[in-house]
């Protein structure tokens, strides 16, 4: 870039300005900008030549200098910004005033005309608030294409990456209250240009129940948009601004109110501390505090409403954090608090993800773990150190999503398989051999299996399908012999909960988020034998939509853990059906498609680990006592499992343990 180029571009736009005619400036402009900025870092010249631009492109007719006013304002809140040198800095500043000046005009105009889409119209009220002077507009590299994109929110406390990959949807109705002004609210010291801006902010632009949100964008506008202004407050200006110029278009009412959701807040993952989401967008945002949401119903970082307490290890504490380096786990002090063990690869190079873990425990014999995965084999490891005992071992010519136990009345244990095409395949741990040649399952791929002891002495598979087929099958001649699930509810996710030493119960969630028990000692699917539902009300009051299932042993019987996508995780008797305790909160960190399991430690303390397929956190929780603590692995989990202490880990590479003692 150099003085000439300026100067043409000047002079192009000083053209089009006297004569409301042409757009070579826009070829000019665009060409330069790849001299002021390289990948986020703005050079010095910059602030030398944007002056006598911005100069120019004040006098051009105000929508067709929306684009250039878009571009300046990702200039001014690049990440890697240097500082205007000193010399620059008055006259870089009073071109940011006229920017201000002449943006708004072309915010105006643009939303009375409807002339530009509501993503560019938000983008350019966001360069606005930048011109102004405000932190939140760089809120801007968020919101590139938030239809496609979710969010990254940094904690102002930790520093921590929380991400949300599917945070957008359209609420019809407000999740959560406004967000509150100072009192008094301030007011922008001499002339600005934001006035017909405020007068532009009708109530009804959002409809029924978002009127205090644009009473809210309209005192910002009045103020003139103060850099103390709260950030959750210039959001609501933002989408005010997207919902009044793209009224007439529904994608445009739609997506001002995906906008009003970046006004609620979001729990950091690592610290547990609950922020506002306008805090998370910004690089160190002036005046951010942890925040208490004024209501019960706050907006976390998926985009769900959600308690507004943040969870804590114990009543005013904060959850302690334990992380991965190499393999050692640390605590937050650095201090050792456990080692990881890697098992070992059954084939040389990489041998690719564990989508299906099980535990084979046998009186007098080493515990194994099967593992399974993409590579349509099973492999068998000794659990004390990750050796590999037994495999590859094929015999799928599917991915393998399912694996289980069945402990027959003779003392044997046996290993079965189920895959994505629905091959079925039985496994003789000790030997690791095939006890019969793989059948294909006609009813669909197995998306879960268990094990179900009736009354009568008998051990079952229990497989599961997508297409709600839940079948029992005899382990030892491989036949059907029975089948659950009357009503045909696509299956995600199934577990076995022992009511009594002889007897089982098969509960399972559907897609549509539904809870179902079954008796599978009854002959008739339609009956309900010893089974009861979980208590509908307590579903109803939690907004819980169960997506995963897990049997938690605990002093005495075993309970049953439900799990949503948000991370919600539920304790249920299933004697009664009736919620116990409390349950764990929603976690951001591990919402998403929940993996839990649970084991009881040494003393009777029930632990139940939880997290979310292919994320990367765990929360290992202790329901009796509340306590909390977090676990950050190097690696993408895919399925958990438990061996006494121990916790095994299925991911993307592999597996691992590590111990739930001493965290």
């Amino acid at each position: 870039m150099t003085a000439a180029d300026v100067g043409a571009l000047v002079e192009q736009m000083t053209s089009t300005a006297a004569t409301a005619t042409g757009d070579a400036w826009r070829q000019a402009w665009t060409y330069m900008t790849d001299g002021l900025t390289d990948d986020g870092t703005v050079f010095d010249g910059a602030y030398a030549a944007l002056p006598y631009v911005v100069e120019a492109a004040a006098d051009l007719p105000p929508v067709q200098s929306v684009d250039f006013w878009v571009d300046l304002g990702f200039l001014v809140t690049a990440e890697d910004r240097r500082p205007v040198p000193d010399d620059l800095e008055e006259g870089f500043d009073a071109a940011l005033r006229l920017a201000e000046r002449a943006a708004v005009r072309s915010l105006l105009a643009a939303g009375r005309e409807g002339s530009v889409t509501a993503q560019v119209l938000a983008h350019l009220a966001l360069s606005c608030a930048a011109f102004a002077g405000h932190h939140t507009a760089a809120a801007l590299w968020q919101l590139v294409a938030p239809r496609e994109n979710g969010l990254v929110l940094v904690c102002p406390g930790c520093e921590s990456d929380t991400e949300m990959p599917e945070f957008f949807r359209d609420p019809v109705r407000p999740p959560f209250e406004a967000p509150g002004l100072p009192a008094p609210t301030s007011v922008r010291q001499g002339e600005h240009p934001w006035g017909g801006i405020a007068a532009a902010l009708q109530d009804e632009a959002l409809g029924e129940g978002w009127e205090p949100f644009l009473r809210v964008a309209r005192q910002v506008a009045a103020a003139g948009v103060p850099p103390e202004t709260p950030g959750q407050a210039v959001l609501c200006l933002v989408a005010g601004v997207v919902a009044v110029g793209g009224a007439s278009q529904r994608a445009g009412k739609e997506w001002a109110r995906e906008l009003m959701l970046l006004t609620g807040y979001f729990r950091c993952w690592d610290c547990e501390r609950t922020w506002s989401i306008a805090d998370g967008l910004a690089e160190s945002p002036g005046g951010a505090r942890p925040q208490q949401p004024p209501t019960e119903a706050a907006t976390y970082a998926d985009g769900s409403a959600g308690p507004g307490e943040p969870p804590a290890g114990h009543a005013g504490e904060t959850a302690p954090r334990i992380r991965q380096e190499g393999d050692a786990l640390l605590t937050g002090q650095g201090t050792a608090s456990g080692r990881i063990t890697v098992f070992s690869d059954p084939v040389p190079g990489p041998f690719g993800g564990v989508d299906s873990l099980a535990v084979i425990s046998r009186p007098g014999r080493p515990t194994l773990v099967a593992g399974a995965g993409g590579k349509g084999v099973v492999c068998l490891w000794d659990m004390a150190d990750g050796r590999l005992v037994h495999g590859p071992l094929p015999g799928h010519p599917d991915r393998v999503r399912s694996l289980t136990t069945l402990p027959l009345p003779d003392g044997r244990v046996l290993l079965a398989s189920g895959g994505d095409a629905g091959t079925l395949a039985w496994w003789n741990p000790v030997t690791g051999q095939s006890l019969r040649e793989p059948a294909g399952n006609w009813l669909g791929g197995v998306t879960g299996m268990c094990a179900a002891i009736v009354p009568d002495g008998r051990t079952l598979l229990v497989t599961a399908t997508p297409r709600g087929a839940v079948r029992l099958w005899d382990p030892l001649t491989g036949e059907s012999v029975g089948r659950l699930n009357p009503y045909g509810s696509p299956i995600q996710s199934i577990a076995a909960v022992p009511i009594s030493a002889g007897h089982t119960l098969v509960a399972a969630s559907d897609t549509a988020g539904r809870l179902h028990v079954w008796d599978p000692a009854v002959d008739d699917p339609w009956e309900k034998g010893a089974a009861v539902q979980l208590s509908a009300r307590a579903l109803d009051d939690a907004d819980h939509r169960v997506a995963a299932v897990a049997a938690v042993p605990a002093p005495g019987r075993t309970v049953l853990a439900t799990g949503d996508n948000h991370g919600v995780v539920m304790l249920w008797d299933p004697a009664t059906g009736a919620p116990i305790g409390d349950g764990l909160p929603a976690s951001t960190g591990t919402a998403g498609l929940p993996v839990i399991t649970g084991t009881t430690l040494q003393g009777g303390r029930t632990v139940l680990v939880a997290g979310s397929s292919q994320g990367r956190r765990l929360r290992v929780w202790e329901p009796e006592t509340g306590a909390l603590r977090h676990i950050a692995l190097d690696v993408t989990i895919t399925c958990l499992a438990t061996a006494g202490p121990e916790l095994i880990v299925g991911h993307d590479r592999g597996v691992l343990k590590l111990p739930l003692t001493g965290l």
